[in-house]
């Protein structure tokens, strides 16, 4: 007996061993328009109701037990910021830089250049910023798959690093129409009208154009070993072709692709690195119920009970927007996303397991911005940008655990990586993120002095007890309030603090080197482009203010006919 636990005690500390001589592996999931407030372990007393807004209603909060207890074992961190919304956060994430250097201000003010064929683009990443997350990781050994969503307005989606791809929805330029699924939006010419029609049914829809990502899915492969060629619709054999339908949600095909990756690399003994941009969390349109205008589709109900969880297969009848869920989908709402990215934590964790790699694997859990209906594009206090961050690394020696109250920005996850993995970035390439590796594995209290987030030409940026707005609104930060936002503006600064004022002149130093929306919004354009850009910016500009202008006569027009009814 005593030398059967003696062998297996043994063969325990040869595979921890084993298992720390090797580069460790990196998983990051980036969830989608999902604000810290959102997630339990951040102890907010608000969060987002089907409808978005706040509610303080217990039945729209999330229950996430594999978050918590990953969050209690490793750490999070109490204020991580990211930009407003998914591009620039999206940018942010990837190049390890601010916009004065990627170009992309938000979602509708991305920098163009003039690209290789002579024409005016969208400025890509790899052009800007060419030590890209991939790159990085490339140069540290790791083999790498990006997963879920892209966003990248361009169709070049191999030049950005990554060895292997599984995109929703992908990018039709790369590959033409869609052939296995209408569960697309578009805008259409209908007698002559732009219209957006739903394609499964031929009806008008109150949407904006998507291809859709979670039931019956638009999904494209990259360098897939199942593909005959670079890029591919999927399903795309014998097997996935019969199995895909109705019942086939997004982001399990995200999972299931990725788990094969993890397999095949690790049979390969080789690190791998997961950039796992999951749509959970982003609102879309309810194909299963087209004339409602919930913001959030169900999932597939999933159940945690006695320490693991249970999911329902879905079973999902009928056609052409007349759908029968038979019980197996959940309700709209936000919670039940996040519910469902904590299932999906948990496959995570058993496929470590299971792989033998878990002790030597860390997983960041973030998000790109805050929710839809509250924070998202929201440049007031840090309601856009204050989003989740968890660490989990279990074997790696991590010095900290449970909550960290340090100040974290999405940038600092490229630098993080290129230090996991031993690369030494160029001393005279910027990067304004900063790695956390020093403070995950040493005994160093702080992390920075100062987090920054943007919406275009708006600045955002706070240290530990302050904070200015895009709307220059100063605030008290130094507690947090219980929903997380409503800190205390500081309207008078003869009556703050001395160190209230030190941060914020502090603060204002910084700013300038980032103010460059007005100056130097573009990447390299030719004289002609940068003509046309400005012109087309001018023309914009005038459309939006005639916009402004019409909506404020139509209100003034309301409150006239409202005041002649009230005098008679």
């Amino acid at each position: 007996m005593i030398q059967k636990l003696s062998f297996l005690l043994l063969l325990t500390t040869s595979l921890l061993v084993a298992q720390k001589n090797k580069k460790p592996n990196i998983i990051v999931v980036l969830a989608d328009d999902i604000s810290a407030r959102e997630m339990p372990i951040y102890k907010s007393d608000t969060w987002s109701p089907p409808t978005g807004g706040n509610t303080q209603d217990v039945k729209y909060r999330a229950n996430t037990p594999v978050l918590d207890k990953i969050a209690q074992e490793g750490l999070y961190i109490k204020t991580a910021w990211a930009a407003v919304v998914c591009s620039p956060s999206r940018a942010m994430m990837m190049t390890g830089r601010y916009a004065h250097l990627h170009k992309w201000w938000g979602n509708k003010t991305t920098g163009k250049y003039t690209n290789e064929e002579g024409k005016p683009a969208t400025y890509p990443f790899y052009e800007s910023s060419p030590l890209g997350i991939a790159e990085v990781a490339k140069q540290g050994g790791y083999t790498s798959i990006w997963a879920g969503k892209s966003q990248m307005r361009n169709p070049n989606l191999n030049k950005y690093g990554f060895d292997e791809g599984v995109f929703t929805p992908g990018e039709s330029s790369m590959e033409g129409e869609n052939p296995y699924t209408d569960f697309q939006v578009e805008l259409k010419k209908v007698d002559g009208k732009k219209q957006v029609i739903n394609n499964d049914t031929g009806e008008k829809a109150a949407t904006y154009p998507q291809s859709g990502w979670y039931w019956k899915p638009h999904v494209m492969l990259m360098n897939n070993p199942s593909s005959k060629k670079q890029f591919e619709w999927w399903p795309n054999t014998k097997e996935s072709k019969k199995e895909y339908g109705l019942n086939t949600y997004g982001p399990d095909v995200e999972l299931d692709f990725i788990f094969d990756f993890m397999e095949r690399k690790t049979k390969e003994k080789k690190p791998f690195f997961v950039y796992h941009t999951t749509h959970l969390g982003h609102d879309a349109f309810d194909f299963f119920n087209p004339q409602t205008h919930t913001k959030w589709p169900g999932t597939p109900k999933v159940e945690w009970k006695n320490g693991k969880y249970t999911r329902t297969q879905p079973n999902v009848t009928g056609d052409k927007g007349v759908y029968n869920t038979h019980g197996t989908v959940t309700e709209p709402g936000i919670h039940n996303h996040i519910n469902y990215l904590d299932y999906q934590m948990s496959l995570y964790l058993q496929k470590l397991k299971d792989l033998k790699i878990d002790k030597n694997t860390i997983v960041i859990f973030c998000a790109d911005n805050g929710t839809s209906g509250y924070g998202k594009n929201s440049a007031e206090s840090q309601k856009g940008t204050h989003v989740p961050f968890i660490v989990y690394a279990p074997g790696l020696g991590l010095t900290k655990k449970g909550e960290q109250d340090v100040l974290v920005n999405l940038a600092d996850v490229l630098p993080t990586i290129a230090e996991i993995g031993g690369v030494s970035l160029p001393k005279d390439y910027e990067i304004n993120g900063v790695s956390l590796w020093p403070f995950l594995t040493t005994k160093q209290k702080e992390h920075r002095e100062w987090i920054y987030g943007y919406k275009d030409g708006q600045q955002i940026i706070r240290s530990k007890s302050v904070l200015k707005d895009g709307f220059n609104k100063w605030y008290d930060v130094s507690n947090t309030p219980s929903d997380l936002i409503s800190y205390p503006k500081i309207n008078n600064w003869n009556d703050a603090s001395k160190e209230l004022k030190e941060e914020k002149a502090a603060l204002e130093k910084i700013l300038p080197q980032f103010n460059t929306f007005k100056t130097a919004q573009h990447g390299p354009l030719t004289e002609k482009h940068k003509k046309q850009v400005e012109e087309q910016e001018a023309l914009k500009k005038e459309k939006l203010k005639a916009l402004k202008a019409k909506k404020r006569a139509t209100q003034q027009a309301k409150k006239n006919k409202n005041k002649k009814k009230e005098k008679y």
